[in-house]
Parts: structure tokens; C-alpha cells; sequence
């Protein structure tokens, strides 16, 4: 299993996040009225009555609209969608000026949260929003209100420093506990207080469930989970704090659900794909990030919000590679490579599934160090398979050069990681063409040293994993019993994927054995695979 990270890839927005027109009644003089005047997240936002669910929390309003544009913000700041949420619960309280809530969502809306700390520049609008919150909850809110708005009020203050983040943190989930003591059956405010527990967390690293605050921050989802596994808030959270332990199997039940809580936020329709990978239903996850993408579609004509659409694709293409639906995976690197320009991504889900001839035509390298780095490796790797060895040995002395020498990272990757796992899998091949057997062994172990290396990411830089290429090689060369050992080794980090179930299959028929377990997992898992599937790699 790879150390353990979690990581939610921030994805640029489409061409629309979310509808920014203009409210009917709006003063043509209003500032509000007129985005170029306001920041991003102060932009006005309509209804979006087909992207989001049923969940409400029955705030002090009299109005309405205040009420629909409370839950929304709710609903879409649960979903990550923080900006469109801001927008959201501003035009909560421009609809009923007297309601205190609907200043604290914006304040909530705007602060730290699990992906990104409150900025500079959104910490005096939230300071403002909570003053606010608090100045009306004096005499128009009920008294969980006011405790919810008085606990909030500690994370914000003058003068905003991003060194004190922490202390504050610290000083809102102390606030929180309080408030949860004392409404332990008000799911939000559960979900508000969990929220506060994961800030505590380290962002990186793995989750020991025997660790004191795993076990406080599990202890209070699970007991709102109880109540409500449906619960999207909740549900959410728990997904993240399950996912980067040994038992990412805790989130399944309610996975089931996340998706149709809030149906056009693009990220909850993603999240069960982080349980799934983890469990190995990667059709599953194919289908969440599926809806996720189709949502990030949507935002363009104003009936979904777009929230990290590269990082949909980027998980669709992964669980599709693992589940052999070759089609699904390199459109969704067309798609990433054509969202953001990179197309390192592109590139691999093409070397995952054989189409060299493809890959010689992706002319556009990827600026980054490692991101063109991997596109090295796969027009390598083509050329290699074409007959050309000589252009194939030229690409691969330049990613073993940034393996050594580059000090560039992919995200929390580093590059010499990186790139010495995909030098070593393009330099195994090397020598195996040139009848080098036992050196492409040698180098396809060092492969798989650096991909074990890996820090746990969601989803992993590459679609495949090195011990394809060092199980493929051990049984060219009749090691039959050492490839089985490594495809069963392979499987216990990506469960039921296609390409190790193919090898293991093909290692045990070698030996004359028969495993109908293993038979009946590759019959299920290969059932959506539109690849036919000859070895472990291409």
C-alpha cells in the first residue's frame, strides 16, 4: 500500500462556475449589479434549482428567496463549491437584510476549509459578514444561532496573518465542541464542527485509526452518519477522513448516497470515486466521475456548478485505465489535455492501452518539468514499440537527466520519484528488446522500488503501476511463482483491476493451478473492459 496523502487536485473552472446574472429588481446602480466592481466571490448568482437537493436548515428569515439562497450556499459550500457559495448566501441576506444567518454562511462560506486556508484578501469580507451575523442575532435569531455565529466569530479577526492560522483553528474547534454539546442532534452543526476537527488534522500523511484525533474526528461523522447516512455535509467529510486509512471501506454505505444529495456539485458527484478506488470498484468510479464531468458541462449553461473539473477527469481517466475501458480513459485525457493544455495525461492513457501511433502524433510537450518529463517517457515508449530504438534511447536519456538532476515536483510528488519509476520502466523495455531478459527484470524492479515510493494521491500521477511491466517480464521469462507473488502484491494496492487480475491468472495457469476466487473476480471486473487484454502491459 503507498504511504498515505490526501490530496483534492485543484482543476481550473470552465467558462462559467455558475450563472452570474442578474437578479430581476436589482438597482442598475447597485454596486452588487455589476461583477467588475466586486470580487469574484461577491458576483451575483442566480437559483440553481436543478443543481441542487433537498437539504435545508430552517434559519430566522421570513423570506423565501432569503431561505432558497440560504440552503443553496449550504448546500454548495458542503460540496465545495465555496465561491459559489459566498455568492449564494450574499444574496441570501440582500433578500432579508435582517437575517443573521445568512451573514454567517457568507462568513463560513468564505473561511479556511479542508481543501484551501481563508485568503487575505476574502478575511475582511468574512470579518464584516460575522460582525454583521452577530450584531442581528441579538434580536433576530434563535439562541443556536447565536451560539453558532458567536463560536464562528473566533476565526476571524483584524489584521489577518496566515501564520496564526492554526491558533485559530484551534480556537473554533474549541467554540464548536461547545456548540455540539449542546445541539447534538443539529446535523449541521455536527458537519460545521467536523469541519473544524479536519483543520487540526495534518494535511498529509497517513490516518492511524488508532490516532487520538482520527478517532475524535470519526467518533463525531459517525454519530451524525447514525442519524443520517444520507446526510451530503457529513457524508463528504467522511469520504476524506476515511479514505487515507486501512479502511476506506467505513465510507461505502454512505457513498451510495452522496451523489443525489446535491446533484449539480460537480465535486460531491465525484467523491464516492474516492472510496471506490480505494475498494477497486472502478466502474463505479468511472460512472461518479462520469456525472461529476457532465455537471462541470452543465455550470456553462447555468444548471450545475463547476468545482475542480480537471481533477474529475484526472479520476476518471485512472479508474477507466484500471478497468480496461480504454474508450472512457483517453477521452478524458483528450479532454483534460484540451481543459488545460497538458497533455501528459493524454499521452498516458494512450500508453496505457497500446495506441503508440497516437502517441507519436500528441505533438504539444507540457511545460512542466515532470509533466513533459512523462510525456518524454511515452513518446519513448512508442517509439520503442514502432522499431525505432535509437529515438526511443534519445527519450530516455532525457527522463533519466531529470530523474538525477531535476529538483521539480508534480503536485506532492517529487521528480527524481517520478521519473526514475518511469525511466526504469522505458529503460526495462529497452533492454528486453535488445534480449536482455534478466536486465529488463532488474530495471523493472527499480521501477517498482520507486512506485512503492509513491505518496498516496487521489488519484496517482499514472494510470498503471510498475509491477505490470515487472510481472509481464517474470513470466517471459518462465518465473512463473515470483509473477504471481507480484500481481497479488499489485492487487492489494489497486483491488480488482484488470490488468493484474489478467497476470495472475495467466501466472497461476502456468503453473497448472486454479484459483476460482481469482477466476470469478476477473469475470466481474472485466465485464465493462473494452480492451483485449494479452498481458499485463502493452
Amino acid at each position: 500500500m503507498k504511504h498515505r496523502l490526501i490530496f483534492v487536485g485543484l482543476g481550473v473552472c470552465l467558462s462559467a462556475c455558475a450563472t452570474t446574472g442578474v437578479q430581476p429588481g436589482r438597482a442598475a446602480g447597485d454596486v452588487s449589479a455589476n461583477p467588475a466592481l466586486n470580487p469574484s466571490f461577491q458576483e451575483p448568482i442566480d437559483l440553481l434549482p436543478e443543481a441542487t437537493g433537498t437539504l435545508s436548515w430552517k434559519v430566522t428569515t421570513q423570506s423565501d428567496t432569503a431561505q432558497a439562497y440560504f440552503d443553496q450556499g449550504l448546500q454548495l459550500r458542503y460540496g465545495y463549491g465555496v465561491d459559489a457559495a459566498a455568492r449564494s448566501f450574499r444574496e441570501a441576506h440582500m433578500a432579508d437584510p435582517g437575517c443573521a444567518m445568512c451573514y454567517w454562511g457568507e462568513a463560513f462560506a468564505l473561511g479556511s476549509f479542508l481543501n484551501a486556508a481563508i485568503t487575505v484578501e476574502k478575511a475582511p469580507h468574512a470579518l464584516a459578514a460575522i460582525r454583521k451575523a452577530a450584531e442581528l442575532a441579538e434580536t433576530n435569531a434563535t439562541p443556536m444561532e447565536r451560539d453558532l455565529i458567536a463560536a464562528t466569530a473566533v476565526r476571524y479577526v483584524e489584521n489577518y496573518d496566515p501564520d496564526t492560522k492554526g491558533s485559530l483553528d484551534e480556537a473554533f474547534a474549541n467554540a464548536m465542541r461547545q456548540v455540539h454539546e449542546q445541539y447534538p442532534d443539529e446535523l449541521n452543526i455536527t458537519t460545521i464542527y467536523a469541519s473544524a476537527l479536519f483543520l487540526l488534522e495534518p494535511r498529509r500523511g497517513t490516518r492511524d485509526l488508532d490516532d487520538p484525533g482520527v478517532m475524535a474526528l470519526h467518533a463525531v461523522l459517525e454519530e451524525g452518519l447514525a442519524q443520517d447516512i444520507t446526510h451530503p455535509g457529513l457524508c463528504h467529510l467522511y469520504i476524506h477522513a476515511t479514505e487515507s486509512t486501512v479502511r476506506p471501506d467505513l465510507a461505502e454505505p454512505c457513498a451510495e448516497f452522496i451523489s443525489d444529495g446535491i446533484p449539480g456539485a460537480s465535486h460531491i458527484q465525484h467523491m464516492p470515486s474516492h472510496t471506490w478506488n480505494e475498494v477497486g470498484r472502478w466502474g463505479d468510479s468511472v460512472v461518479a466521475n462520469t456525472h461529476a464531468w457532465h455537471s462541470d458541462l452543465k455550470s456553462a449553461v447555468g444548471t450545475a456548478v463547476a468545482i475542480y473539473p480537471t481533477h474529475n477527469l484526472h479520476m476518471l481517466l485512472f479508474a477507466a485505465s484500471m478497468d480496461g475501458q480504454g474508450a472512457v480513459a483517453t477521452q478524458a485525457g483528450k479532454d483534460f489535455a484540451k481543459l488545460n493544455g497538458n497533455t501528459m495525461h493524454q499521452v498516458l492513457t494512450l500508453l496505457r492501452f497500446g495506441r503508440f501511433d497516437e502517441i507519436l502524433s500528441v505533438e504539444d510537450r507540457p511545460s512542466g518539468e515532470v509533466d513533459g518529463g512523462f510525456w518524454d517517457f511515452a513518446q519513448g515508449y512508442a517509439h520503442l514499440r514502432i522499431g525505432d530504438t535509437a529515438v526511443a534511447e534519445e527519450y530516455l536519456a532525457k527522463v533519466k537527466d531529470l530523474a538525477e538532476h531535476s529538483d521539480a515536483t508534480l503536485r506532492y510528488h517529487e521528480a527524481s520519484q517520478l521519473m526514475g519509476l518511469a525511466g526504469s520502466i522505458l529503460e526495462g523495455e529497452v533492454l528486453r528488446g535488445s534480449g536482455d531478459l534478466q536486465g529488463a527484470i532488474a530495471a523493472f524492479r527499480e521501477a517498482v522500488a520507486f512506485d512503492d515510493q509513491q505518496q498516496y494521491d487521489e488519484p496517482e500521477p499514472i494510470p498503471f503501476a510498475a509491477r505490470h511491466w515487472l510481472g509481464a517480464a517474470l513470466m517471459e521469462a518462465g518465473r512463473y511463482a515470483e509473477a504471481e507473488e507480484e500481481y497479488r502484491t499489485e492487487l492489494k494496492d489497486h483491488p480488482h483491476n484488470v490488468w493484474s487480475l489478467h497476470g495472475l491468472r495467466a501466472a497461476l495457469a502456468a503453473q497448472g493451478e486454479l484459483d476460482p476466487a481469482v477466476d470469478e473476480d476477473f469475470a466481474a471486473s472485466t465485464a465493462r473492459s473494452d480492451t483485449w487484454i494479452t498481458a499485463s502491459r502493452f
